[in-house]
């Protein structure tokens, strides 16, 4: 069997800290990582094997048994031993050892890797048994794709909240909407995108709202705009008209001699704010006046005795 010289592989020296020894290794599974060298058998079998010397000398209890392997290799051969007739059995892991040949990468990706082409090295296996920790493969674990939607409501539904149900491959995902959401807004579910890789995490689902116009309010930040149309004799006269605000019935006051295309602000009364939906924007109501149409000649003659009485011609 042959000695395999995990600190040669890494290019570190026998004293080398954990964090010089993670950033070597780091440095070279870029260089030789499968997914940037597809096909290529060479760099596979480098990738295998830094990985075998990183899950070994990041280990502490594997390196000590290493580095006591390595004196006891080294005194055999100084004092002139064949290696062939070293006598690897007193280092062999004692018990039951489950082959797990890439296994501990959480699936796919590294475990493909390590399936082909033998696994780990007989050295590994034999001295160390098992197979790979799940830090080796945290390294380069990826998160992941996230998952972008759209999700249409109403005004209405913007302005009270509501629960939409979403089926996303194949998952059906209930996504509560908070009163006063916007339109264009971002919502984050974490973890229901696309799978990671090499143990990383799920990406998430990222759900963008999409408001319809409405046909009575116009929302502007918070705020409401909307129109209010009343007779001739209210304008004049003063009066009261009602506005119903997605189910609130909200009071106007009109006062005397109301002129058209005047605006009127209703404090509190727009959406409510997102960030604490007890707070609302304000409501502007636009008056508009509508003329009366097919007078009587009864009513013209008024209509002329009142121009009269203002001085008209």
């Amino acid at each position: 069997m042959e000695f395999k010289d995990y600190y040669k592989i890494l290019g570190v020296e026998k004293t080398a800290s954990t964090d010089e020894i993670k950033r070597a290794y780091r440095k070279l599974a870029q260089k030789y990582h499968p997914d940037k060298n597809p096909g290529n058998k060479e760099a596979e079998n480098k990738f295998k094997e830094i990985s075998e010397a990183y899950e070994v000398l990041s280990d502490p209890e594997k390196r000590k048994k290493y580095d006591n392997l390595g004196s006891s290799w080294n005194r055999f051969r100084q004092t002139g031993g064949n290696p062939n007739d070293f006598d690897w059995s007193d280092w062999f892991q004692q018990g039951t050892r489950q082959r797990q040949t890439g296994g501990g990468f959480g699936g796919g990706g590294f475990s493909d890797i390590f399936d082909s082409g033998g696994g780990v090295s007989e050295f590994f296996d034999k001295i160390f048994g098992g197979g790979f920790s799940q830090k080796t493969s945290e390294i380069f674990a990826k998160k992941g794709q996230d998952i972008n939607s759209t999700l249409e409501i109403t005004l209405e539904e913007a302005f009270h909240g509501t629960t939409k149900t979403l089926d996303i491959n194949n998952q059906k995902i209930a996504l509560k909407i908070k009163p006063g959401i916007a339109d264009g807004q971002l919502l984050k579910v974490s973890g229901k995108g696309f799978p990671g890789k090499r143990g990383g995490p799920n990406g998430d689902l990222l759900i963008t709202i999409s408001i319809h116009p409405h046909p009575v309010f116009e929302r502007r930040g918070d705020d409401l705009y909307t129109t209010v149309v009343i007779d001739l004799y209210k304008a004049i006269l003063g009066g009261t008209s009602q506005i119903d605000v997605f189910g609130s019935k909200i009071k106007i006051k009109i006062n005397p001699e109301t002129q058209p295309g005047k605006q009127l602000l209703l404090k509190n009364q727009g959406m409510p704010k997102y960030s604490n939906p007890q707070e609302r924007g304000n409501l502007y109501v636009t008056i508009q006046i509508k003329l009366p149409e097919k007078l009587t000649t009864a009513e013209i003659e008024l209509f002329k005795q009142l121009k009269a009485l203002r001085g008209g011609t």
